[in-house]
């Protein structure tokens, strides 16, 4: 079998193959100065000079039409609180550190990571369209073990190789950053697996940046003999509009399942009420709410946890207002366990 992949791409390269108008233009038009993003929402200056000083290394990235469903005029809204780096960051804070799932130590490959098992997590790229400010990968050094073209077909022959792998995960960054050309190789690399059979897709994109969602890319989804899932990611309910709504009915129209993961958020999505509207929405457009996942203490996110007793008072709230299937798994993920830990 010859695996062959192209190199990944980051949000600053993402090709070009779709018209004018497109996802890749929308991309490339992302703000990316906090100057400009509190100016759009009517922000006091002060709110951008602390995001400015904050960032660090991992900088201010989000779409436009994701920051047209943010209030304008709040410091607080829970989209912006995703985004907009902040002075916490700057905290150490004990037991927040660059890997807290320890990932480096469970590649098997460049670029595959194989922690449970059955399942192997391919890190097609290292870009994303928009920077989550709580994100665990934000420090993974992916030009050492990432997806460069040689380490990417080092990585698919290893997943040739091992007959237990069933279902193949990709992740990044964000898989969908790849256009549909190169996504469209890898899938078909993974088909060429006899003993594979599942893929799973984890993603924002649909979220953040739904035109991403082409013709293409659904039949590409749609026209495997894997039985493929998306996993998207939304926290609040503000994130799902028409346009997303629209993106996820074409996924699920091809036959892909859709399942979210949302993370548990201090000042974003830690009440019951915003909890249950966002599983009640997902419902309605098809997709399944997969897991409530507590925040993995990387450095610089410390701000965003929410108390053990406090996250479980809010499931059993859930529990209450919520059919089962409506109701998200608390979870956290602890390195060497078999699988997630659920959480009370």
């Amino acid at each position: 079998m010859v695996l062959s992949l192209p190199s990944s791409v980051s949000s600053a390269d993402a090709a070009t193959e779709q018209p004018p108008g497109s996802w890749q233009r929308e991309l490339a038009a992302a703000i990316r100065d906090p100057v400009e993003l509190c100016r759009i929402l009517g922000l006091d200056a002060s709110v951008a000079a602390e995001a400015g000083g904050s960032a660090g290394g991992f900088p201010l990235l989000v779409p436009r039409s994701f920051v047209a469903r943010m209030t304008p005029g709040d410091p607080r809204d829970p989209l912006l609180l995703q985004v907009l780096p902040r002075a916490a960051e700057r905290v150490d804070v004990a037991g927040y550190v660059a890997d807290p799932l320890r990932e480096e130590e469970a590649l098997a490959a460049p670029g595959l990571v194989k922690k449970y098992a059955g399942r192997a997590l391919l890190l097609v790229t290292g870009g994303c369209a928009v920077n989550c400010r709580y994100c665990f990968r934000r420090e993974f050094p992916y030009a050492d073990n990432g997806a460069t073209p040689a380490g990417m077909s080092e990585a698919l022959r290893a997943i040739a190789a091992d007959t237990s792998i069933r279902e193949v995960i990709l992740s990044g960054g964000d898989p969908l950053l790849l256009d549909d050309s190169r996504l469209e190789r890898i899938v078909g690399e993974i088909v060429a697996v006899p003993t594979v059979r599942r893929l799973r897709i984890h993603t924002r994109l649909p979220i953040v940046l739904p035109s991403r969602v082409t013709p293409r890319l659904v039949q590409i989804l749609g026209g495997t003999r894997l039985t493929t899932s998306v996993v998207v990611h939304a926290n609040h309910p503000a994130e799902l509009d028409a346009a997303v709504a629209g993106a996820l009915a074409d996924l699920a129209g091809a036959g892909v399942l859709l399942f979210n993961q949302s993370v548990l958020l201090s000042g974003v999505n830690d009440s019951v009420e915003t909890l249950a509207a966002l599983s009640e929405r997902l419902l309605d457009l098809r997709v399944v709410p997969y897991y409530l996942h507590a925040p993995d203490r990387v450095r610089g996110t410390a701000h965003f946890d929410v108390p053990d007793q406090t996250a479980i008072g809010l499931h059993a709230g859930l529990k209450a207002v919520l059919p089962g299937y409506a109701v998200p798994r608390l979870v956290r993920e602890v390195p060497g366990e078999v699988s997630k830990v659920w959480i009370g």
